[in-house]
């Protein structure tokens, strides 16, 4: 055997012996790695040391504020949940099937509870739960689907809850921050806080119904059961009623809407005292969608006067409609302006007219064969 094998062999060996050590150390390692909390736990002591509670301090002023308006407003905050009688087709057995919940506030000393009308609609029957877990069948006075506002009305015999504060939505700025309280998810009274994002909103119904407007969007997380609940300003002022989110999945993506004070002012006291909102009216008939074709048509926008009404202030005022002879349609009047600002479709005349009351006196600018004229018109009780 020559030197050179040797070498390689003894070589060989010294490789494989190093390998051995440093594999044992690895799997060394990984083992005590692996029972480190054990061992570790074995000398620990048995008991727990004893931990001091560091100071915290003073609330901030905000953080005060926040805390003392929830305080003051949550019971003035109302549960709702709603169920629908139903007859069994086999049995004729009728039951009642929960349908919804949703929250609402207290109007008044009377016991008038405000909440979105889609909150009820299609409920047979409507319980109402107070901040102190009193619970109470509610009876339905009045609604607009219009505002998505209804009123409900429970009998509190004692212990009454105080009325929600009202404030004003006229004077509302974008940035100004926004307390919403409700029962998202069917849990107890919640507080979540935002800012106006803007003003002057419209949201479409997604049932085709008219448009609502003049809606308040605020980025205040408003989730399913937060319908109904009342939006507040920093004083605990009412300023709007929470209605409805937009969001794909049906969770707060801080895009929310609310019904604006000024309009649950107008809407409310009649839906108390009447059952029903009296729209103001013209006295014309309009179509929203025959609407959009007469301006594809003819290139102008407005709202075309479909028919005016005979009696109606409209006719008194000398509006005219579209007019049908042997030769065609000859077109109406055209309203492009409501007081003095324009106005495009349907819905935003019917959003003007709603910021007047009946026996008000409104000024329409009409075109009518190329001319243009100021028409001042005397609102009526719509139907």
């Amino acid at each position: 055997m020559n030197s050179h094998d040797s070498y390689g062999r003894i070589a060989l060996q010294r490789f494989f012996a190093r390998w051995l050590i440093i594999t044992f150390c690895i799997s060394a390692l990984m083992l005590l790695w692996q029972f480190l909390p054990a061992i570790e736990a074995m000398f620990s002591p048995q008991q727990a040391p004893e931990r001091t509670v560091t100071p915290r301090g003073d609330l901030a002023a905000d953080e005060h504020t926040t805390i003392e308006l929830f305080e003051q407003s949550r019971d003035s905050v109302v549960y709702i949940s709603t169920a629908q009688i139903v007859r069994d087709v086999w049995t004729r057995n009728v039951f009642s099937v929960p349908r919804g919940t949703g929250s609402g506030f207290i109007w008044d000393d009377a016991g008038h509870v405000v909440t979105n009308f889609h909150v009820i609609r299609g409920a047979s029957e409507a319980t109402v739960k107070l901040a102190d877990g009193r619970d109470y069948q509610a009876v339905l006075v009045g609604a607009s689907p219009a505002h998505d506002i209804a009123v409900l009305k429970i009998g509190v015999g004692f212990k009454r809850p105080p009325p929600v504060p009202i404030g004003t939505s006229h004077d509302l700025k974008v940035g100004q921050k926004v307390f919403a309280i409700g029962n998202p998810f069917g849990l107890d009274w919640t507080l979540t806080t935002g800012i106006i994002s803007a003003l002057d909103r419209s949201l479409s119904d997604d049932r085709g119904g008219p448009s609502i407007e003049h809606l308040i969007q605020t980025d205040a997380a408003i989730n399913p059961g937060n319908s109904g609940g009342p939006l507040l300003d920093s004083a605990g002022r009412l300023i709007g009623i929470n209605t409805a989110i937009y969001s794909p999945s049906g969770a707060s993506a801080g895009i929310g809407f609310s019904v604006p004070v000024d309009t649950v002012m107008r809407v409310v006291p009649q839906l108390i005292n009447k059952g029903k909102y009296i729209r103001p009216a013209l006295g014309i008939e309009v179509d929203e969608q025959l609407n959009a074709r007469l301006g594809i048509l003819t290139g102008q926008q407005g709202v075309f006067i479909l028919r005016v009404q005979p009696g109606s202030a409209a006719k008194k005022a000398g509006l005219i409609g579209i007019n049908v002879t042997s030769e065609g349609i000859v077109p109406g009047d055209l309203i492009t302006a409501f007081e003095g600002i324009p106005i495009d479709s349907v819905s935003s005349l019917l959003a003007k007219l709603d910021d007047h009351r009946v026996g008000d006196l409104v000024e329409l600018t009409v075109e009518r064969e190329g001319k243009t004229r100021q028409v001042f018109v005397e609102l009526q009780p719509g139907s």
